[in-house]
């Protein structure tokens, strides 16, 4: 993270210019301090035991696997535009 003092006494956040490129397993083998350090990067709280780091970083950083969620485009919305109010 890179804080920095302006003229009138207040800081600022710059956000990292690249996004974290870390898979699931890289995240459950990172040891602790590299944790804090990647969620210091981003602004982010490094309060909890190492359990809860490890799946904060996992919810913020990786995206969701699009073959466990549900396909919402095939469900039938036709009977729902059918029917009038």
């Amino acid at each position: 993270m890179e804080s920095k003092k302006d003229s009138g006494g207040g800081s600022f956040f710059q956000m990292p210019l690249h996004y974290p490129r870390y898979t699931r397993k890289d995240y459950q083998d990172m040891p602790e301090w590299q944790l804090d350090t990647l969620l210091r990067q981003y602004g982010l709280s490094t309060h909890g035991d190492l359990a809860y780091k490890r799946d904060f970083a996992m919810g913020t950083f990786l995206w969701p696997d699009p073959t466990s969620t549900p396909n919402y485009h095939t469900s039938n919305h036709s009977t729902l535009l059918n029917k009038r109010v």
